[in-house]
């Protein structure tokens, strides 16, 4: 288990442990992630009406549109080996480049091949920018502040992607689509520009004096004497037994997280809601789910991180399972509040659990094959619910991705004791962290 501290250092609470370097962790990850996550929820919206512009159906458009996770899902293990090569900060630098062209090839695009090109190319963008900024803030952040850290880092991309689809409806009003593009263009730009105007600060370590191009090329000179490291292959072959354990546990949450976002407008569909309707009851959820990123981390932070992952997946499980015999646009938006309060209390858990068992040497490697899961999951889980539907019961689907919630909540109390040592105050006292 990594968060081993050294006989002697001891802190009596989570609260004792030294603060994160602040400007740091704020210009260098926070606002870079809500500028990007904006232009991404700024394109979600407007993948399909593009596609069927330049000539696709209904089905090719809906294809098209799920380029952008597969995107992310087939570049996470690239993703961690670009991190470990050049560093967590310049595959971020890298990822906003990327992104930026790729938005511009969305907004040009002459045809539906270019056009599915830029939406792969944008989540293999993402998918660096993602895993880049959770390593580099697993090395910067104290373990007993680690869970805080994460889940703001969670509740600044479900800001992001929130905020998007608004302010991409209000460039393109009174004009062209594909403004919403050039939005992108330009939140991923100034994300990159931040990054690379914010300086590296590594975990313990004061702001080196000099300019930026002396202190990165201190940095690749520690990288390059410390050696290649381990390579992918030898990283899964060293974890295997995290990932065939708690990684099931973290396949299970992103299968319950992702058909969230799928069964209520299903359900919406299934009852004859207006689109608007449907709408607003999914804005209830995600404003809901927006308030609790701060609070969720501070309880993992202080008492485990089973008291928030355990609890979560209950209530979002018990609300998926309600979501059946709602009848009325007030039950339902009942039920969707607490599924909201369900994925809130959520946030960041699937980050900060691979932060704690992450190793130092091939961190970027194993949180790569980490996100693979965690992405994964969020796609199996609305592939589930839509089976139902396809066979004839979408009520008996969302109830498949309901039971789920109940499996990964016994699958993180089975597994997260045995490999983090912040599972909860007892396995932090058995491992030396608190009296």
């Amino acid at each position: 288990m990594p968060d081993h501290h050294p006989r002697g250092a001891r802190p009596t609470d989570p609260s004792d442990a030294p603060m994160f370097p602040l400007r740091t962790v704020v210009l260098g990850a926070f606002v870079p992630s809500l500028v990007f996550e904006i232009g991404i929820g700024a394109m979600l919206p407007i993948i399909a009406p593009t596609a069927v512009g330049l000539g696709a159906d209904l089905a090719l458009a809906g294809v098209l549109a799920a380029l952008l996770p597969v995107g992310q899902i087939v570049a996470d293990l690239p993703a961690g080996s670009l991190a470990a090569r050049v560093g967590d900060r310049y595959a971020m630098i890298l990822a906003g480049a990327v992104a930026a062209l790729a938005f511009a090839g969305a907004a040009f695009a002459p045809g539906l091949a270019t056009l599915a090109v830029a939406v792969l190319a944008t989540g293999a963008a993402s998918a660096v920018f993602n895993l880049a900024r959770h390593s580099y803030l697993t090395e910067i952040t104290p373990p007993l502040r680690r869970a805080r850290v994460l889940s703001t880092l969670a509740g600044v991309h479900r800001i992001g992607q929130f905020l998007g689809p608004f302010v991409g409806a209000l460039v393109i009003h009174g004009g062209d689509v594909r403004n919403a593009y050039l939005l992108g263009v330009v939140t991923a730009a100034a994300a990159t520009l931040t990054l690379v105007l914010v300086p590296e600060t590594a975990r313990g370590e004061r702001p080196a004096a000099g300019s930026l191009r002396a202190r990165a090329a201190a940095r690749r000179a520690a990288r390059l004497a410390a050696g290649p490291g381990p390579t992918m292959g030898q990283v899964l072959r060293e974890h295997r037994r995290v990932f065939t354990t708690l990684g099931a546990a973290v396949l299970l949450v992103g299968a319950v997280r992702g058909a969230r976002q799928t069964v209520i407008p299903l359900w919406g569909e299934h009852l004859d809601l207006d689109p608007a309707t449907t709408s607003l009851i999914f804005g209830l959820a995600g404003a809901v789910d927006m308030l609790l990123f701060y609070p969720a981390g501070k309880v993992m932070d202080r008492l485990g991180r089973l008291w928030i992952g355990v609890p979560s997946m209950i209530v979002l499980g018990a609300a998926m399972l309600a979501l059946p015999f709602t009848d009325s646009v007030a039950s339902m938006s009942v039920v969707a509040g607490l599924m909201g309060l369900g994925n809130g209390m959520s946030s960041g858990i699937l980050m900060t659990l691979g932060s704690d068992v992450a190793p130092s040497s091939g961190r970027a490697q194993f949180l790569g094959m980490w996100r693979v899961l965690q992405d994964s999951g969020g796609a199996l889980g609305p592939l589930i619910a839509s089976a139902g539907a396809a066979l004839g019961s979408l009520a008996a689907g969302i109830w498949v991705t309901g039971a789920l919630g109940g499996a990964a909540a016994a699958a993180l109390a089975r597994w997260v004791p045995r490999w983090s040592v912040h599972a909860n105050r007892t396995t932090r006292r058995r491992a030396g962290l608190l009296p």
